[in-house]
């Protein structure tokens, strides 16, 4: 199922992406995933972004119609988030479950291989998928995030995950997912607008997120075994993917720290890094130089970013 979103405007030049659904399943039943496709669809390059935790395929908008000229870009909203499904079950809001849906949706594209962006649960979903036999990941980029994720950022995040915030206007909206998502860095007004307005939807004469709440529910729940379990399966799984790696920090993150850098630089493969000044957690590639940097990895032997 496909059709023209009238959300992107038909402006003279530029890229206009197309709304796509695909069909996947979870142990309870089928639920349809939303994802915006960018240039030809019959290149067999592909770049899969994937966002982070409650937030949208349409984060990408800005980098997908960069590299557009080059790839065909696969931008998902994960199941429960953006324009996807709601689950049945909350506690399929996981890992596993992402991932499942990730190879139905690279099944749909008819291709062998894809590059992976991953931002933040994006990052963590491409790890995954890449540390599996016979992985369809050639190439992935990490934004801010790798196999350890530090206890303080996720007790902050878990502070606003699912809380019922309901907003007089669509700009009230964009202003409180703007102060959420402060971090990402120096965004302008319009940028933020462009970012954030996919999030929001208007139900029973108020603006919400549109992501389901419940995708609080297992992030909450997360024991300290669990958590440790979860890691060292990221960590085997960086260390059986032999394709290339680029680790971007932004310089105050507190989800990322330099100390798990710099032993994925040393457990992994072909790991390399770059540190994103005046930004935390976690860069939103929407600035110039920013995308750049993707632009570069993804396109040359991405061995040696410079900004």
């Amino acid at each position: 199922m496909s059709a023209s979103s009238p959300a992107f405007p038909e402006n003279a030049g530029v890229v206009i992406p197309r709304q796509h659904f695909v069909q996947c399943a979870s142990p309870t039943g089928l639920h349809r995933m939303a994802y915006t496709e960018w240039g030809d669809p019959a290149n067999p390059r592909v770049l899969v972004c994937v966002h982070g935790l409650a937030r949208s395929g349409r984060d990408f908008d800005r980098l997908a119609a960069t590299l557009a000229q080059t790839f065909r870009v696969v931008c998902p909203d994960v199941v429960g988030r953006g324009l996807s499904s709601w689950l049945a079950d909350p506690n399929g809001y996981n890992v596993p479950q992402y991932v499942a849906d990730m190879v139905t949706l690279i099944a749909r594209l008819n291709v062998p291989t894809v590059d992976w962006f991953g931002t933040s649960m994006g990052g963590l979903i491409g790890l995954a998928l890449a540390g599996l036999a016979e992985t369809p990941v050639r190439r992935m980029l990490l934004n801010d995030v790798g196999p350890h994720l530090e206890p303080a950022a996720l007790a902050r995040i878990g502070t606003y995950l699912g809380q019922p915030f309901r907003f007089t206007s669509l700009q009230q909206g964009i202003d409180m997912s703007a102060q959420l998502a402060q971090s990402f860095g120096p965004l302008s007004d319009d940028e933020w607008r462009e970012i954030n307005t996919p999030l929001l939807v208007e139900r029973e004469g108020a603006w919400q997120f549109r992501y389901d709440p419940r995708i609080a529910q297992p992030f909450a729940a997360i024991t300290p075994d669990a958590a440790a379990l979860g890691e060292a399966i990221l960590w085997q799984a960086l260390a059986a993917f032999t394709g290339e790696v680029l680790v971007v920090r932004g310089a105050q993150s507190d989800l990322l720290s330099p100390q798990t850098v710099a032993r994925m630089i040393e457990q992994g493969h072909a790991v390399s890094s770059v540190e994103i000044a005046d930004v935390g957690h976690a860069p939103a590639f929407v600035d110039a130089a920013q995308i750049e940097i993707a632009r570069r990895f993804f396109h040359d032997a991405g061995r040696d970013v410079i900004i």
